[in-house]
């Protein structure tokens, strides 16, 4: 069964191996099956950057990105967040009927609190009833989100619950999160601890030149090796063998392992490797980014295309919900 599905890709510029394998690996497979739409959430990016330098380049580099790693506007609607006007409209209806306090209850609402005090702006507050927007402008039936974004899901099914029992109609779907049959892979940084971030500095990017990744993956954090057999790795020797997990064959995964177990691996041989395994995976993607974005016209037929499809299911749900509530000729 096709079933719709949202998801919203952030403008924030270059995509590293982290979102390759966190959600575009997935998002290709969801192209294939159901009806997805995917947007570049540049509304989305002002609740954190309300003068954001170059906007409308890292929604274009997301856009390229994407396009380059397989993500394929004929098999999706492949758009971005501001061309949908339907959309502010959407969410400023769903303001009225959101509350300050479940709002303020929000996780990411009180760690942005935290993070950054002087910019508690009315967007961050609100940011879950735009998200419910975004998905309920198509009726989406499905939505696959990292754990990071569960709460506000269910806070876009409390919404559409809501709507429905308030205007007696059964018109919104609750949608659940969508659960893929493989474990999602998260992918570790080079700095030893956490995951792969753009904002952390510890990325290989799908763009990086043969060089450049060279010079990250040397640079990764490390120990002073095993001095027993089969000694439990450090969390930044773990990171790097996760990666060789990923990036590369079985056998050379296996290879290092038995070195480590056996105290004699060379850090430095790993490394260089993992370089080049990474190059393999990520060269054919990075030729295609450099073509992309000396072909302006086509991302902007891109871009149209998606907006066209976009804003014709979003019309049609704005169109009912206006009706719903009230909003008739006389």
């Amino acid at each position: 069964m096709r079933e719709i599905i949202v998801s919203g890709i952030r403008s924030t510029g270059n995509l590293h191996l982290g979102n390759y394998f966190g959600a575009i690996k997935n998002f290709l497979r969801l192209q294939e099956e159901h009806h997805c739409y995917f947007f570049i959430a540049d509304f989305h990016s002002l609740t954190t950057h309300p003068t954001p330098q170059d906007l409308v380049g890292k929604t274009r580099q997301v856009l390229i990105e994407y396009v380059a790693c397989g993500i394929d506007p004929e098999k999706c609607v492949l758009y971005r967040q501001s061309d949908i006007h339907e959309i502010p409209e959407l969410y400023l209806l769903l303001n009225m009927n959101a509350y300050k306090g479940e709002l303020e209850r929000c996780t990411t609402f009180k760690e942005k609190v935290r993070s950054q005090p002087d910019n508690i702006n009315a967007g961050l507050l609100t940011y879950p009833v735009l998200m419910a927007a975004d998905i309920l402008i198509h009726k989406a039936n499905k939505v696959p989100v990292g754990k990071d974004q569960e709460q506000h899901l269910e806070m876009t099914r409390t919404f559409a619950a809501r709507f429905n029992r308030m205007y007696n109609v059964n018109y919104f779907p609750e949608p659940v999160a969508y659960n893929f049959s493989d474990p999602l892979v998260k992918i570790p940084g080079l700095d030893g601890s956490g995951k792969m971030g753009k904002s952390e500095g510890n990325a290989i990017n799908l763009a990086d030149t043969p060089d450049i990744i060279r010079k990250k993956v040397m640079k990764a954090v490390t120990d002073t090796g095993p001095t027993h057999e089969n000694q439990p790795m450090t969390e930044a020797v773990s990171n790097l063998f996760t990666l060789l997990k990923v990036m590369s064959e079985e056998n050379t995964y296996q290879h290092f392992l038995q070195q480590y177990n056996q105290c004699s691996i060379r850090y430095g041989d790993l490394k260089k490797q993992l370089a080049e395994d990474i190059i393999r995976f990520t060269s054919p993607i990075r030729e295609k980014i450099e073509a992309l974005n000396s072909d302006n016209l086509y991302l902007r037929k891109v871009l149209h295309a998606g907006a066209d499809k976009a804003r014709e299911s979003a019309a049609k749900t704005l169109h009912d919900v206006r009706e719903i509530i009230g909003f008739k000729d006389f």
